[in-house]
């Protein structure tokens, strides 16, 4: 009995010195639980046992080898895809047939780019989809290292300050002045009744020139002949507003000759068919003629951005109900009938008829030194709404300072920011801050590497109708200092071709002008450069000229970086051109009971009965703790603990040899009894 209990402790001790000998030998294993032995005593029972303190043990028996899963020290290493686990959970790991669970956060790519393990097991996590949100299922995390491709700037946040205490540039001088509106009215038949006037302009060299406009003719016609002025650029546009009263009898309706294929019988005609009608042929038979539907009002606003005359028709074998109102600029209106009549209908309306002509409103800029010569222009003042100017063109509400990119004395100050065409080439847009006479009123203007990027002037003689123009805006701000978004400009580049080192094109996208259906704001799948500039939040307070904040949402081809791993497990890939991509979020298990896990090597667990179901998470919820970047867990062996414990392990094993060799000694004894 002696020699059966010493030897179950004989194997007791071995199998103790084994644990710590294990123990030991993964002190830098990384990611490695230790384990005890635990024991327990043998008793061996029979019917005539008589219990009490008289039962003598049998000895020793492993009752179980326990795994301590006590936090190991984390250690830094140079790999941003190392990973360490501050608390609860396993990496999920799996090599297509089977899952299991580690500590240890050791990890790179294989060819294929997917985050494995030493063994070549791949880290589970979540993707994400390529707005960067995580949502995709459980399943191996993979790496793109391909380029991104370029994004065009769509779109300039700029946040600055101009010094409210400012005083106007050096050099200042009238460089333009509001021309006066021309009425914009509505006249029955097939033209707009504006007559032919004088316009008298002094010139800087003491002379004068006298221009007289022809009888009829339109905004823009009329704007040709002011552009061979030297000194003085003019602008026409003309607006029309449009809407349907009755369609009793299939309603049709031409613009400047072009019927509008918009009726299918009665009361099929509605303002939003007229408009997307006019806009289809904006680049065909209507050039430059664009339309915008108001849903409130039910109306369509009908623009030509090059001043040409406007005229609308309805077929006389309509019905004689069917009426459709056309105004202008001017205030006035006019109804079309289809009978074409304007008395004897009982309806009140005598100014009806088949067709009406609206004219247009001009816009002229002089140079500095050029001028209207008022004392020879005093009868446009007067003048009664039937010519082609309503007031005075030397009352402006404006007056602008004179503006030259390349003389520093003519700006108060400027800023600059890169923003990228549509091949990804990155451009210098420049922004200069012009402080004008009127109280708190500044003009912004924009170039992109040094070149005009303003719409061109299509009154001016070819080839100057094509060329750009110098992009100018007005900011206007409130008493509070806050930008009147009313009165201001919205700094909109409708006009951009990007231009490479030598001046010529360099094939990437170019600008849509308003005429031919340019909006803003600009979406991605915009086939053109265009971008807008947010000046929403600019202010002028009484301080220094600054730029707080200057963004754009371009950018140009990025190679691959980095990779950075948040402490939730998001993975990041940074990009040289500055961009970052989310690519996923890498996922902990966590189990009820984690001595029920089989060890299976490798410093790796498997999923048993007794452990419970894996639970799947992210880092730091619920009870799964937090990732390190760029570190690993080690071993959580104590190895001043393990020597001690092997000291007492071998002190157990001499222990029951000495059992063994005493109980041996006393059977001899027995035996030599004779």
């Amino acid at each position: 009995m002696v020699f059966n209990t010493a030897v179950s402790g004989l194997l007791a001790a071995n199998a103790d010195l084994g644990v710590v000998g294990n123990n030991i030998a993964n002190a830098s294993t990384t990611g490695f639980k230790s384990s005890r032995t635990e024991f327990a005593d043998v008793y061996a029972a029979s019917g005539g046992a008589t219990g009490g303190g008289s039962d003598v043990g049998s000895g020793v028996r492993v009752k179980d080898v326990a795994q301590q899963f006590s936090q190991g020290s984390v250690s830094f290493t140079n790999n941003n895809l190392d990973l360490a686990i501050n608390g609860n959970g396993f990496f999920v790991l799996s090599d297509g047939d089977s899952t299991e669970y580690s500590r240890s956060g050791i990890f790179g790519v294989d060819a294929q780019g997917t985050i494995v393990d030493s063994a070549g097991k791949a880290l589970q996590g979540f993707g994400a989809g390529d707005t960067g949100v995580v949502a995709g299922g459980l399943g191996p995390l993979t790496i793109d290292t391909a380029n991104i491709e370029p994004q065009r700037t769509t779109n300039v946040e700029s946040l600055f300050n101009l010094d409210a205490s400012e005083i106007e540039p050096a050099v200042r001088g009238s460089n333009a002045t509001s021309a006066g509106l021309a009425v914009g009215q509505v006249r029955s038949g097939n033209t707009n009744g504006y007559p032919s006037e004088l316009v008298t302009f002094a010139l800087d060299d003491g002379t004068s020139r006298v221009v007289t406009t022809v009888a009829n003719a339109s905004a823009e016609e009329t704007a040709s002949q002011f552009n061979l002025v030297a000194g003085v650029s003019a602008t026409a546009v003309s607006r029309a507003e449009l809407q349907i009263l009755t369609d009793n009898g299939g309603l049709d309706i031409s613009l400047n000759g072009v019927t509008l294929n918009v009726s299918t019988g009665p009361g099929s005609v509605d303002a939003q068919a007229i408009a997307v009608a006019i806009n289809t042929l904006t680049n065909t038979t209507l050039p430059g003629i664009t339309a915008i539907h108001d849903a409130a009002t039910n109306t369509v606003s009908v623009t030509s951005n090059t001043g040409a005359d406007l005229m609308f028709g309805v077929a006389s074998s309509g019905d004689p109900l069917d009426s459709v109102r056309v105004a202008g600029t001017s205030g006035n209106d006019f109804i079309l009938r289809g009978d074409g009549l304007g008395n004897g209908n009982n309806d009140g309306v005598a100014n009806d008829g088949l067709n009406v002509t609206i004219g247009g409103t001009l816009s002229l800029a002089m140079e500095e030194g050029v001028a209207v010569d008022s004392a020879l222009n005093d009868g446009l003042a007067t003048d009664n709404g039937s010519g082609l100017f309503e007031q005075d063109i030397i009352a402006s509400p404006f007056v602008d300072n004179f503006f030259d990119p390349i003389d520093q004395d003519t700006y108060n100050h400027t800023t600059s920011v890169s923003v990228f065409d549509s091949l990804g080439n990155s451009h210098v847009l420049t922004m200069y801050f012009v402080k004008e006479s009127s109280p708190n009123s500044w003009s912004l203007y924009t170039t992109i590497d040094g070149e005009n990027i303003g719409e061109p002037n299509p009154a001016l003689d070819p080839p100057f109708n094509t060329e750009p123009t110098l992009a100018g805006f007005r900011l206007q701000f409130n008493e509070d200092g806050s930008l009147d978004q009313e009165a201001s400009d919205e700094p909109n580049i409708s006009y951009w071709t990007p231009l490479n080192a030598e001046g010529n094109r360099n094939g990437a996208l170019t600008g849509l002008t308003y005429a031919n259906g340019a909006t803003f704001p600009v979406s991605l799948d915009s086939q053109s450069s265009n971008f807008s500039i947010d000046i929403s939040s600019v202010t002028q307070f009484g301080a220094d000229f600054s730029v707080q904040d200057m963004v754009q949402d371009g950018y140009t081809v990025g190679r691959l970086a980095d990779v950075d791993v948040a402490d939730d497990g998001t993975i990041f890939t940074r990009f040289t051109n500055g961009q970052a991509r989310v690519l996923g979020q890498v996922a902990l298990a966590n189990f009820a009971n984690y001595q029920g896990l089989q060890p299976i090597g490798s410093t790796a667990w498997a999923e048993t009965f007794e452990s419970g179901t894996a639970v799947i998470g992210t880092p730091g919820s619920s009870a799964l703790g937090q990732l390190q970047s760029g570190a690993v867990e080690e071993s959580n062996v104590d190895l001043s603990e393990e020597l001690v414990a092997l000291i007492i392990a071998q002190r157990n094993f001499q222990a029951n040899s000495k059992t063994i060799q005493t109980a041996d000694a006393v059977t001899q004894s027995i035996i030599n009894l004779r």
